[in-house]
């Protein structure tokens, strides 16, 4: 079954390949994110093990981890706010999977320009330096306005103004740039989609427990 799905794969990506790598992509963001819903509703089923331990579970070392990865968002005081985790959110889902359908053209224009303009040849010498200059011109050129239109996407399709884009910006644009830049960061693409939702429904739900 595998090397079926491999064959069409290749033969579909040969015929259009940008339009085979806008869905994968588009597929594998939902995948990301539903990742990312899945850690959120395990975070807040800990939260309320927390406030109602059972025995042998108070001092685990999942409730320690939650306990540190909620300092930033902290939960509701009221037991009736965090009865369940939240149902699972399609809308998200769809935006995260939108994203990379819509970047992925401009995405493989730059990857193609990399290409030609640093071409990596095998059994010619300097092919090394030639795939670091790919790496770096990629991440301080190209990563940087990627991630801007990442959030700022995300944000007006939430429905936020430009108010609630700067604020984004504010809050968590660079720390995501700064791991953007970590080394592992381009070999786990879903991990690092993940993250990226976590992070833009952190912020999201940390305005939502500071308004009235």
């Amino acid at each position: 079954m595998v090397s079926i799905l491999v064959r069409k794969f290749n033969a579909y990506y040969a015929n259009r390949p940008v339009f085979t790598t806008m869905i994968t992509n588009a597929v594998l963001g939902g995948i990301a994110d539903t990742t990312a819903q899945t850690l959120t509703a395990f975070r807040r089923r800990q939260a309320q093990r927390q406030s109602d331990p059972e025995p042998g579970h108070k001092d685990d070392f999942f409730s320690i981890e939650i306990q540190d990865m909620d300092r930033k968002v902290p939960w509701p005081d009221s037991p009736s706010q965090r009865l369940a985790p939240p149902p699972f959110d399609f809308e998200r889902m769809v935006r995260f999977m939108a994203y990379p359908f819509i970047m992925t053209p401009l995405q493989h224009k730059w990857f193609a320009f990399l290409s030609n303009t640093f071409p990596i040849k095998a059994g010619v010498s300097g092919a090394g330096l030639q795939a670091l200059k790919r790496v770096a011109f990629d991440q301080l050129l190209f990563a940087p306005v990627g991630l801007a239109c990442f959030f700022t996407f995300m944000t007006v399709a939430e429905g936020g103004g430009r108010r609630a884009v700067a604020k984004k910006f504010q809050d968590v644009y660079l720390p995501a740039l700064k791991a953007n830049f970590l080394p592992f960061v381009s070999t786990i693409g879903i991990a690092w989609t993940a993250y990226l939702s976590l992070t833009n429904s952190a912020e999201d739900e940390s305005i939502g427990l500071a308004s009235p």
